[in-house]
């Protein structure tokens, strides 16, 4: 039985305590491929009325610019969006994509970047996942290995933390846990790209930890790129993505070129019935 639509509440409240007038960027926005599935054309919320200038950068990600006031600084946003309620695809015969037939924009993603020390993991990536079959088996066995292997913990949240690190201390979030994925395919000619978005409970069991966003990523597999989750290791439904990039220095959420210290957070993420 094909499932049924379904609506999602998307939002987010961020408070910031600004010291002095401060140039930042924002990447808050759905990702322009799902935009068109929302019930309206997505705008940021800030209270201060100042102007806001949107652009895509290199990864396709829609972002804004804002010169922000001295003051508290309030952006937010709630939202309605249309998704199919299907869990995430899987092609587990998706194969692997020899280097020299991807596409150009596609090469970044096998390069080491500040967060995956793709030149210090190859011959341990080789070591653990050389002898898995070519393609999406070989993606699996990296996500099954890290949730075996890496303990989940918010405790654990240190945000210089590395693959390397990851792989060494053997803990962190999720954002520590696609890095660790990302920097495996990459060692292993796999392009990966790092994603981050809304991710609810939906299907599954609530999270008594206060909503956040989720990182994923994503490996190109025979011409496409192929959603995995090395935290949760399963197919889910309702994930919204936001941004793209190397790894998360790419999809910061805020950047501030000044002090703008954040006094509050929420994200809201939920299926809802349609009035």
């Amino acid at each position: 039985m094909l499932a049924t639509q379904i609506f999602i509440r998307l939002g987010y409240e961020l408070v910031f305590d600004v010291a002095a007038p401060t140039p930042m960027t924002l990447m808050l926005y759905v990702h322009p491929d799902r935009a068109n599935d929302l019930h309206e054309p997505e705008t940021l919320q800030i209270e201060a009325k100042i102007p806001v200038h949107d652009f895509i950068d290199v990864f396709g990600n829609r972002c804004a610019r804002i010169l922000a006031p001295k003051g508290n600084l309030r952006i937010s946003n709630d939202m309605t969006i249309e998704d199919n309620g299907e869990p995430e695809p899987i092609d587990v015969a998706a194969g692997q994509t020899h280097v020299d037939e991807l596409p150009d924009e596609v090469l970044q993603f096998l390069s080491g970047s500040r967060y995956c020390e793709v030149d210090r993991m190859g011959a341990l990536a080789w070591q653990l996942f050389g002898k898995e079959p070519r393609g999406y088996a070989r993606v699996q066995a990296i996500c099954d290995w890290i949730q075996k292997n890496v303990e989940f913990g918010y405790r654990h949240a240190r945000s210089t933390k590395t693959a390397l690190e990851t792989y060494v201390e053997r803990t962190g979030v999720c954002r520590d846990f696609m890095h660790l994925a990302c920097t495996f395919c990459r060692c292993l000619s796999i392009p990966a790209r790092y994603a981050t978005g809304y991710l609810g409970d939906i299907g599954v069991p609530p999270d008594p930890h206060p909503m956040d966003f989720s990182a994923y990523f994503e490996a190109y597999l025979d011409g496409r790129w192929c959603p995995f989750d090395a935290r949760h290791n399963m197919r889910r439904i309702g994930r919204v993505p936001m941004a793209y990039g190397r790894d998360a220095a790419d999809v910061a959420l805020t950047t501030s070129f000044g002090s703008a210290k954040l006094k509050k957070f929420t994200v809201i993420t939920e299926e809802i019935t349609p009035s």
